[in-house]
């Protein structure tokens, strides 16, 4: 993609253009899986622990709504269960079927080869400093989306069948 003459310097026109191509790029990747950039990062993030939807979806960043919608349709695939919490008989998890776990690994192969070849472009010493960059962005001053009144939201994807 071609930097913006009327942009080069737009921190936020620049992440969110990276941003949108990469999606796009994961997304095409991802879909003879069958599953979306969010739906792979669902299943990877529930692998991880026992979480509930609201702390599975405060982990990702993803709204109540959004997070129900996508493991609705992920129960559906076959690829997570709402389960017991081993910790408290009240609440339920979500817990990655065997199904959830296969697309995660094959999800990761592909998702690990884009990272690579995106990053390819930078020299090793810049790909470096470049994402511990970002790392250190999303870590401290842009790990929380500032309150005001009409809140940004997030374009929600055309449809959720492939989940």
């Amino acid at each position: 993609m071609s930097q913006s003459p009327e942009r080069p310097d737009n921190l936020a026109w620049l992440l969110a253009n990276v941003s949108h191509s990469l999606t796009t790029e994961l997304t095409a990747a991802l879909e003879d899986l069958s599953v979306t950039p969010r739906a792979y990062c669902v299943l990877g993030t529930a692998m991880q622990g026992e979480y509930t939807q609201t702390a599975l979806a405060q982990a990702i960043g993803l709204d109540k709504t959004t997070m129900v919608v996508t493991i609705d349709a992920l129960e559906r695939a076959g690829l997570v269960e709402r389960r017991m919490s081993s910790e408290d008989r009240r609440a339920r998890v979500i817990a990655v079927t065997e199904a959830g776990e296969a697309k995660v690994a094959e999800g990761e192969r592909i998702v690990d080869q884009i990272h690579d070849d995106v990053l390819s472009t930078l020299s090793p010493e810049t790909r470096v400093v470049f994402v511990d960059a970002l790392r250190q962005l999303a870590a401290e001053r842009l790990c929380n989306a500032t309150p005001c009144e009409k809140p940004v939201r997030r374009r929600a994807p055309r449809s959720m069948a492939a989940a």
